[in-house]
């Protein structure tokens, strides 16, 4: 039985196979939307009532976590805007979220609207802006600006789209429209792929706009990093003085298992080397790739593969790690303690949170931390509390409370500070 075991689980197709069926039973035995409430968003109240109904511990661990941080400069780098297209927004979502052609998509897709609190397809891009600014407004302290990601489709080399791999698409007039109307809350971050026709032009004119920072998913959107037709792309964004935020690592969305290698962080030493400043998301903390410096190309944690580039002076004032999602299960295990051993990093750390993911329950797991030595049983507790009211608030505590299992030592509050 191990032997068929062993033989058939680690073949993905069948593995996918069994994961989806696994899922439709569970949530046909639960009810969706018991499921979708367990795995995604289990609130217990609005975000507006979090000061009202927090017990007092709760809000002093909030008070503390904002003590000592500037609020004017506090920033989010890592602020997804999602949505169904609704409203003339213009923004796409792969058809296999929507049906159940593709159970396992679609569940994760109900899971996503469940925690960002779409209730109603018909209203899904309003409603999804309307909760974030809610959480924004009652973070329990200053708001501080979150960068908003525009979102492009999946290109190929020639310079034509690939819907069927495209994910999602998050068009840059609604994030600029969006970041327009609310500038107290958002700034703007483009996102053009630089396969597609025309694209020094495009960010030429979102440059123009005021926009001053680029978001890509290479293992998404399938763009090599590396990629030397890509020089005269860097160059303009140096020229114009517009930063890259860059996924690095493993990515859970993308379905074709090739494309995985796109995010190995050591493909983005060209913009760096090219004078582009780079900020990688999640610090590449998560799974491995190949060590391109080794001849015999063995696997590495694309964690070390960073930290290789980190140590390397002459990326200083270049490089930077952002930090979301390094405290979720699936990737606290090194780069979360590596990030704390290295102090003299945190200068060049900057804060995402990558809403809406810390609003997904199933993604939680201080018990683990708890284990780790991160926090106490009681810390955990109250994060607890603070997250069943406001998931970003909940988000930013939780970083700014964790530690140093031995050394005790936290992020530097530069860290949630900005650039």
């Amino acid at each position: 039985m191990k032997d068929f075991l062993d033989r058939y689980l680690t073949n993905k197709p069948i593995r996918n196979l069994l994961s989806a069926a696994l899922l439709l039973f569970v949530s046909v035995s639960l009810g969706c939307s018991l499921l979708y409430k367990k795995l995604g968003g289990n609130f217990a109240g609005p975000a507006e009532k979090m000061s009202e109904e927090l017990s007092a511990g709760a809000l002093k661990l909030i008070a503390d976590a904002y003590e000592g941080i500037d609020g004017q400069s506090l920033s989010d780098f890592h602020t997804h805007v999602v949505g169904l297209g609704k409203g003339n927004t213009g923004v796409f979502v792969h058809p296999g979220f929507l049906s159940w052609s593709s159970p396992r998509r679609h569940i994760q897709f109900n899971v996503y609207k469940s925690a960002s609190g779409i209730k109603d397809d018909d209203y899904a891009d309003f409603q999804y802006l309307e909760r974030l600014g809610q959480l924004i407004e009652n973070k329990g302290g200053p708001s501080g600006k979150h960068y908003i990601l525009a979102f492009d489709k999946h290109y190929r080399k020639d310079g034509t789209v690939d819907l069927d791999a495209t994910e999602f698409y998050i068009p840059n007039s609604y994030v600029f429209n969006t970041a327009q109307a609310h500038p107290d809350y958002y700034v703007p971050v483009m996102s053009v792929h630089p396969y597609k026709k025309d694209a020094i032009g495009e960010l030429i004119h979102w440059a123009s706009q005021g926009v001053r920072f680029m978001k890509w998913l290479p293992n998404a959107m399938g763009m090599d990093p590396s990629d030397p037709d890509l020089e005269p792309f860097y160059l303009k964004m140096k020229e114009l003085g517009v930063t890259l935020i860059t996924h690095a690592g493993h990515e859970a969305a993308v379905e074709a298992d090739e494309h995985q290698k796109l995010g190995n962080p050591l493909l983005l030493r060209l913009p760096l080397d090219l004078g582009v400043r780079v900020i990688v998301a999640h610090c590449a903390g998560w799974k491995s790739n190949e060590d391109l410096d080794d001849p015999e190309r063995p696997q590495v944690s694309n964690f070390k593969l960073f930290s290789r580039m980190m140590e390397n002076p002459k990326y200083n004032g270049l490089l930077f790690g952002e930090i979301s999602t390094i405290t979720q299960f699936n990737r606290m295990d090194e780069a979360l303690k590596g990030l704390l051993e290295k102090p003299e990093w945190h200068g060049r750390l900057v804060n995402g949170s990558d809403y809406p993911l810390p609003a997904i329950n199933f993604l939680i797991h201080l018990k683990k931390l708890v284990k780790g030595g991160y926090i106490n049983s009681e810390e955990a507790d109250l994060l607890r509390e603070i997250y069943s009211y406001n998931p970003l608030t909940f988000d930013f505590v939780l970083k700014r409370t964790i530690r140093h299992p031995e050394t005790g030592v936290r992020f530097a509050e530069t860290v949630f500070e900005g650039l």
